[in-house]
């Protein structure tokens, strides 16, 4: 395998390029920080033509926060839908016979659904809160798909839940949500902060996935990428969710804060209710196992304690 890991420096990238490395397979990473705009076709093709790669791991996306992704839509929005366009037409043009490994984040999904069927995601509009995003990740399958008929370009979409674990972002705004509620955690901590600000009111239920647990799941696809059900997008699911502030409960346990929590309702909780269905999950994936959610937070704790401060 020759695997170029587009968004190498990013929160899954990382993730997946540890996994690449813990099997001594080699790989080409190239990212935004690291000099390549993937808005940039011509840029792309050069790339792509120098290391001619037969699969593509593709984890650059523009994203952050609910409040950030309502701030910047228009920016979000339109960054990610040049990446993407510009990422396959240098696709076509230069390596029209690699296999592009695709995360697409369950803001995709219809926003009235409480759990998230495959065949059901294009069924209504996705949820005001993410439709910046959202939208440029139903474009990423389209995009494909168009790829697919007119180049032959193959395409495997993984559908994830929410992400939390290391090298996230300790920004909070930025922050997938799980890991921006630990990294405040570990601040107020160090800090003695009086009070702690957590955004939202807690009601919100979502379903998490451990990042490292889905670099492994990447590893199994690139094992056996012609596994059944694999043509069409998968869900990465264990069929199970927490709230807010069920989860706010479990991270306080790693913690002797004393402090007072104090609720912001007036930034975004999002969609009610996100949970995925796992039963297409246990067919393509029947012997995966995931990490406890216990020592996910555990290990995700102890990123934010190396790297702090910040």
């Amino acid at each position: 395998m020759k695997i170029i890991v587009f968004g190498h420096t990013g929160f899954a990238g990382r993730n997946v390029t540890d996994e690449l490395s813990r099997h001594n397979v080699s790989f080409v990473g190239a990212s935004l920080s690291t000099g390549l705009d993937l808005r940039d076709p011509a840029a792309t093709a050069a790339f792509l033509r120098e290391h001619q790669p037969t699969h593509i791991i593709n984890c650059a996306a523009h994203v952050g926060s609910l409040n950030y992704v309502t701030e910047q839509a228009a920016t979000v929005v339109a960054d990610n839908s040049r990446m993407i366009l510009g990422m396959y037409e240098a696709v076509a043009q230069e390596c029209p016979q690699v296999l592009v490994i695709n995360p697409i984040a369950n803001c995709a999904y219809p926003a009235t659904a409480d759990i998230f069927r495959e065949d059901e995601w294009w069924n209504g509009h996705l949820h005001r809160s993410v439709l910046s995003y959202g939208t440029s990740r139903r474009l990423l399958w389209a995009a494909a798909e168009c790829f697919q008929l007119q180049y032959g370009v193959r395409s495997i979409h993984l559908l994830t839940p929410n992400m939390y674990g290391p090298y996230d972002s300790t920004d909070p705004n930025k922050a997938h949500a799980l890991n921006a509620l630990i990294s405040k955690f570990v601040k107020a901590e160090h800090t003695g902060q009086a009070e702690l600000p957590v955004w939202g009111t807690g009601v919100a239920i979502r379903e998490w996935l451990y990042a490292p647990d889905f670099a492994r799941l990447v590893w199994d696809v690139l094992q056996n990428p012609d596994r059944e059900g694999l043509t069409q997008p998968t869900n990465l699911a264990q069929n199970d969710g927490l709230s807010v502030k069920e989860l706010v409960g479990i991270i306080q346990e790693k913690f002797d804060y004393c402090g007072k929590l104090v609720w912001d309702p007036s930034k975004p909780d999002g969609a009610p209710k996100k949970v995925m269905d796992d039963k297409k999950f246990r067919q393509v994936f029947p012997a995966f196992e995931f990490t406890d959610f216990r020592v996910g937070i555990a290990e995700t704790v102890k990123y934010y304690e190396s790297v702090y401060p910040y």
